[in-house]
């Protein structure tokens, strides 16, 4: 097969074999479930719960207050606990608030929402299922799947499912293409005739023999006229969201602009199929699959996880850690971020835990200076120029590192991992990213205030012109009073007078 047209990239170490031929094994309750109510955007849902409340599965638990806040739902029946702060499966070491659930042991569930008929299904019915079914983008950046199929949407010509896993070590998507293709097809073809597009792009890697067989079986099943299975190339980063659309069409998806500017809407496998769940059986989001890998776990294996569940739970159900056990990573080696406790629960955004023994990932080591030697630019999929961001950051002029199109960076490792100083890259770009975003919101608010107070000095401009116009129309207004009762009293005398007439000299009337 053809490289992919994306500049950039890198052919990497794949260590898929360790979870790759084994099926989807669902995991075990744990004793704790730990539900985090932050959000994508950094917000903490609101929780609808009150402690010592039973709650059953399925059952809403926090959030839906709006699309871009997808609600919270209870993965098992049990009684919450608490509201605690708790470590999350952020990076940085981040906790924050967390509603305790201790399970029941009876899997209770809620009453499913009524399915719906996809004969007669709307766009709007579909972004209210998504949101009640509290789903997200399941490949990693966990945007509100109702959110992205915004009224303001331009028209979809084309939809592409990504199903190119190419981070290393991760199989979670393989495991699902696998075993449930035929609900990513359905999935797939439902919201491609909502949509109104012309075609469905369904992608997998060219290393996935066994997905791709089971996806073509599937689609010899039924009629879906709309639909097509596309190998890609195995080159990483090809399951980016940008690499991926130039690969499949040749189009370039333009800086500051997503994929729907071309009339292009992407989705993940597993997303594909939730949707199909929450439409055609009613379910919300509460389980999710996981990647339990890397040398430093005795079994490593795909999880069907309850959202909640703690990083530990899914490390004793895979044979605990083996001794050559050196760091916990959430995620993949190259998108991944380290994590020191493994208390952290299971989200939606959670779809892998990478257990790493030592020597087997490269040691992060000390950074030497920057040689010039080009090799992050030769890599980059997004075309950036990495040693002239990290000046800029480096010397904190954010001003041109936006110019050099900070934003656009996927942060997908690449240039740290060719870079000979080993310098942290795409860490430096990730905290540039967050230093850029809160200067843009003091701005936003200092602009806020500055109209808040100029709309403040026009209304008091307007309400000092409208006294003095009051005053002058009351002025007016007491002049023309005065003119009238002078013409009055004028009339009132000359009456008088004809009535009766003053005396002549000789004293007659």
């Amino acid at each position: 097969m053809n490289p992919p047209p994306f500049h950039g990239g890198l052919y990497l170490e794949r260590h898929k074999s360790l979870t790759g031929g084994q099926p989807i094994q669902a995991s075990s309750l744990p004793s704790l479930l730990v539900m985090p109510l932050r959000q994508r955007d950094g917000r903490d849902a609101l929780p609808c719960v009150s402690l010592g409340d039973r709650v059953l599965r399925g059952q809403r638990i926090a959030g839906g207050a709006d699309y871009l806040d997808p609600p919270l739902h209870a993965s098992t029946s049990g009684r919450v606990l608490e509201l605690k702060e708790w470590p999350l499966p952020l990076q940085g070491g981040l906790r924050g608030p967390c509603l305790l659930i201790e399970p029941d042991g009876e899997d209770a569930c809620a009453d499913p929402l009524s399915p719906l008929d996809p004969a007669t299904l709307t766009l709007e019915s579909l972004r209210t299922r998504l949101h009640e079914a509290g789903i997200v983008g399941l490949g990693g950046a966990s945007f509100p799947a109702s959110a992205k199929l915004g009224e303001d949407r331009p028209v979809i010509d084309t939809l592409i499912v990504n199903g190119a896993e190419c981070e290393p070590y991760i199989t979670c998507d393989d495991a699902l293409l696998r075993e449930r293709s035929l609900e990513v097809l359905r999935g797939a073809e439902l919201l491609r005739q909502v949509l109104g597009a012309r075609q469905a792009l369904i992608a997998i890697e060219s290393d996935m023999p066994r997905a791709l067989h089971a996806a073509r079986a599937a689609l010899a099943t039924g009629d879906y006229p709309g639909l097509h299975i596309v190998p890609v190339p195995v080159r990483y980063p090809v399951g980016g969201e940008r690499q991926l659309v130039q690969t499949l069409t040749g189009r370039e998806v333009p800086s500051r602009l997503w994929p729907a500017a071309l009339g292009i809407l992407c989705q993940n496998v597993a997303t594909i199929a939730a949707l199909y769940r929450a439409v055609i059986q009613g379910q919300v989001l509460d389980t999710r699959i996981v990647t339990v890998t890397g040398h430093g776990v005795r079994a490593p294996r795909n999880l069907e996880v309850r959202l909640g569940t703690p990083v530990y739970h899914l490390i004793a159900q895979c044979g605990g850690y083996t001794e050559a056990i050196e760091r916990l990573i959430v995620g993949g080696p190259m998108m991944g971020y380290p994590v020191g406790d493994d208390g952290i629960p299971v989200t939606k955004t959670v779809n892998a835990v990478l257990a790493a023994s030592r020597g087997e990932l490269p040691a992060a080591g000390d950074p030497l200076p920057c040689i010039r030697c080009g090799d992050c630019a030769e890599v980059c999929p997004a075309r950036l120029l990495p040693q002239q961001l990290h000046w800029q950051i480096q010397a904190r002029q954010w001003p041109r590192a936006l110019d050099q199109h900070l934003f656009d960076c996927i942060e997908c490792g690449c240039c740290d991992a060719v870079c000979p100083s080993r310098i942290p890259l795409t860490a430096a770009f990730q905290e540039a990213k967050q230093v850029a975003r809160m200067l843009q919101a003091e701005r936003d608010k200092a602009e806020h205030a500055r109209r808040r107070f100029e709309a403040r000095q026009a209304r008091l401009q307007r309400e000092q012109q409208d006294r003095e116009a009051a005053a002058r129309q009351r002025k007016a207004g007491l002049g023309q009073g005065a003119a009238k009762i002078q013409d009055t009293l004028k009339k009132v005398q000359r009456k008088r007078l004809a009535q009766n007439p003053p005396p002549d000299a000789s004293g007659r009337p």
